[in-house]
């Protein structure tokens, strides 16, 4: 048996905001919505991609994770987008250099890399 990925739905007070945001500030590509005006939705990056529900799942201020191959790289694609940067890139003790993000929604988004295998 194999998991091939895990997608996070977030909860969204608009869901088309929500995409907008993850398109315009984070560089994240459209996916799809359902209905109209969207009462569900997704974006995607390379092997990333991420749902969002008006209704009835998730919760405001849902912390997520995710891993690339070089934090400092897409916190320069993403300084001059006007997204919510809360954090700079650091290297911390636990072997990641990461950096923290902030959605409309008030999701907190960790972007890192491990710096284990940087040496």
């Amino acid at each position: 048996m194999k998991f091939d990925n895990a997608v996070p739905i977030l909860y969204a007070k608009d869901v088309s905001k929500s995409i907008e945001y993850f398109i315009k500030q984070l560089k994240f590509e459209n996916k799809w919505e359902w209905e109209d005006p969207p009462t569900f939705g997704g974006v995607y990056r390379d092997n990333v991609e991420i749902f969002f529900c008006k209704e009835d799942q998730g919760h405001p201020g849902t912390w997520l994770s995710i891993v690339l191959d070089d934090v400092d790289e897409y916190y320069e694609l993403i300084k001059d987008s006007s997204a919510k940067i809360l954090s700079k890139p650091e290297s911390m003790e636990w072997n990641m250099r990461e950096m923290l993000v902030e959605c409309p929604d008030g999701h907190i988004i960790r972007f890192s890399h491990n710096t284990s295998i940087d040496e």
